[in-house]
């Protein structure tokens, strides 16, 4: 095989940032760069930048090492970076789209995201980069990596936010709930503000202190394992929960009533659908109402995984773009199946009074069901290991902005790690409207990772001489980016007229 030319080489070994340096890529991966911004005096620059000491002295940077990770570990790792919190409110959604429209519209999410990654793995195979954020600079120098480490770090913070906060809900819950106690004491084990950080310490921080990504295939495979018991139990609950429900069960249904007003449910006429008579059981195929609108966003950012796809492509074994888009699209495939079935006999149990989240409108049957609480404790379970998941794009884009080209330092590693599980638990504990905030910055940095930047970074990236700026390819890529812009208005206005109308349901959606 003919080795790459020098400088070409150089760029290769900053660029791809976890140790897959030139040597392991083709040449075919590395067409002529004529077209490219970037002209071959740049690129002498850039080799004596990241390359202070000869290009024949290897360097280390961030983590060196070749892919290891294997096929079934990578599809584990993006299929639970894929789903999040949000398919506890997918039943609600499809309460207010109806059945067939909820299916259209997750259809059509799960194809544009398959399409965004293909996006992201063409580009990166043009230039050999398998970092989004450089990427970024690739396409429009320092403010386009800039921009993408922001909103990497924005959406992910945003993310992990809105774990530790179904982590601090919920916990006292289940422990209440095991000591099957009636009200909450005010003893240190209920208290959430305690145990989020006792979680974060125990279990979060040592996951997160791994070297790569890989290695936790196996925490994601649980993960994994965790919400498919969430789905079973879902599946069978519904044929064991009688529809209407009955008078007395558990809370019974006038329990449900009395509390749905009191806990901020969505059964009254403002705040969601409502069967039109008492105890009504019949599914709605296409449903319109004033929070359809809301839905809509929640389930475009459904598949949101953007920024894990670079750093697991680099880190898989005999890596190439046909098989890291075979496993985004199982990945995908796998996540759109259990989506669909967890709204679908969540929506058929509960009907129109289904609750925003699901689990809740189980505890108000009955707070004391033993299954129930098994669910309960596996989401935790799930929740809590995709939280590191999330936490390496976060360190790799604060690397990338604030210390580039820096060898590979286990103490700045566990440090950027500690602060920002520090600074997540902060916010978690003492600002009680997070959500709110991040499902603003949500509505802007996530249309931004999923239909923008791999849209105009494909455009600029892709050699005019290739494709020109009419070709087909780039026409769609221009379309898609024109959706994502739509998608940032439209989440951006619910969200305002949501705030301005005193709702404040748009809080996360992943």
């Amino acid at each position: 095989m003919e080795a790459p030319e020098l400088p070409v080489q150089a760029e290769m070994v900053e660029l791809v940032p976890n140790g897959k340096h030139a040597a392991a890529l083709s040449t075919t991966a590395l067409p002529s760069l004529a077209g490219d911004r970037f002209d071959e005096n740049q690129r002498s620059a850039e080799m004596e930048e990241f390359l202070p000491h000869g290009a024949e002295k290897k360097q280390t940077h961030f983590t060196d090492f070749e892919g290891k990770t294997s096929f079934g570990m990578s599809v584990f790792n993006l299929s639970n970076a894929i789903m999040g919190s949000g398919i506890l409110g997918l039943a609600y959604a499809m309460a207010n789209t109806g059945i067939v429209l909820f299916l259209f519209l997750l259809t059509a999410v799960a194809l544009l995201s398959s399409y965004s990654i293909h996006l992201l793995l063409k580009s990166s195979g043009i230039v050999g980069i398998r970092a989004y954020e450089q990427l970024g600079y690739r396409a429009f120098g320092t403010p386009g990596k800039l921009a993408a480490a922001i909103a990497i770090t924005l959406q992910n913070i945003g993310a992990m936010s809105s774990y530790l906060y179904i982590v601090k809900s919920e916990v006292p819950l289940v422990i209440q709930t095991f000591l099957n106690l009636e009200e909450k004491t005010a003893d240190w084990y209920l208290n959430g503000n305690y145990l989020v950080i006792l979680v974060s310490v125990t279990i979060i921080l040592p996951l997160a202190l791994m070297k790569q990504l890989g290695y936790l295939g196996y925490a994601s495979g649980f993960s994994l394992s965790c919400m498919v018991f969430f789905l079973i139990s879902v599946i069978y609950k519904k044929f064991q929960i009688p529809c209407p429900l009955p008078d007395q069960v558990g809370n019974g249904t006038g329990g449900l009533n009395s509390t749905a007003a009191s806990s901020g449910g969505h059964w009254d006429d403002s705040l969601g659908p409502q069967p039109p008579e008492l105890g009504a059981c019949t599914p709605s195929f296409f449903t319109l109402n004033s929070q359809t609108a809301y839905t809509i966003p929640i389930m475009a950012f459904a598949f949101v995984c953007h920024p894990e796809v670079l750093p697991i492509y680099t880190e898989l074994k005999d890596p190439s773009k046909k098989k890291m888009q075979c496993i985004s699209n199982i990945s995908i495939a796998v996540m759109y199946l259990m989506y669909f079935l967890a709204a679908l006999f969540g929506y058929l149990t509960f009907y129109g009074r289904v609750e925003s989240e699901l689990l809740h409108t189980y505890s108000r049957v009955d707070p004391f069901d033993v299954l129930i609480l098994c669910v309960r404790v596996a989401v935790l379970t799930a929740v809590t290991l995709t939280v590191p998941i999330v936490l390496f794009p976060v360190r790799r884009a604060i690397q990338q902005m604030l210390f580039h080209g820096k060898n590979f330092s286990w103490i700045r590693h566990v440090a950027i790690a500690v602060v920002l599980l520090t600074f997540i638990n902060l916010l978690v504990i003492f600002a009680p409207s997070i959500l709110g905030i991040f499902g603003m910055i949500g509505a802007t940095s996530a249309p931004c990772l999923i239909f923008i930047f791999p849209a105009i970074f494909y455009i600029r990236i892709m050699p005019k001489d290739k494709e020109p700026l009419r070709s087909t390819p780039k026409i769609l890529a221009a379309c898609f980016a024109l959706l994502g812009v739509l998608f940032m208005i439209m989440s951006l206005s619910f969200i305002i007229i949501d705030w301005a109308t005193g709702g404040g349901r748009s809080g996360g959606s992943h």
